[in-house]
């Protein structure tokens, strides 16, 4: 386990990072008091995205385009 200040952490960020990559656990201390633990997440990636994958799932109606009522453009507007 590696324990790092927090301005020793910020300074080093992209570094800390990758070692949480491979597997090392990451300590950052304020002062002498340790208060956060840097891990990997499982998986470490998003899954893809898919084009196309909404498709059918939402509708846009004719009155979509048309103008909002002068009660509801009062709330966006202020």
């Amino acid at each position: 386990m590696k324990v790092f200040t927090v301005h020793a952490a910020k300074t080093q960020f992209s570094k800390l990072i990758a070692w949480a990559q491979a597997g090392e656990e990451i300590v950052i201390a304020k002062g002498s008091t340790p208060v956060v633990k840097l891990v990997a997440l499982q998986g470490g990636t998003a899954p893809a995205r898919v084009f196309g994958a909404m498709k059918g799932k939402a509708k846009v109606t004719k009155t979509f385009f048309e103008p909002l009522p002068e009660s509801e453009l009062k709330g966006w507007e202020g």
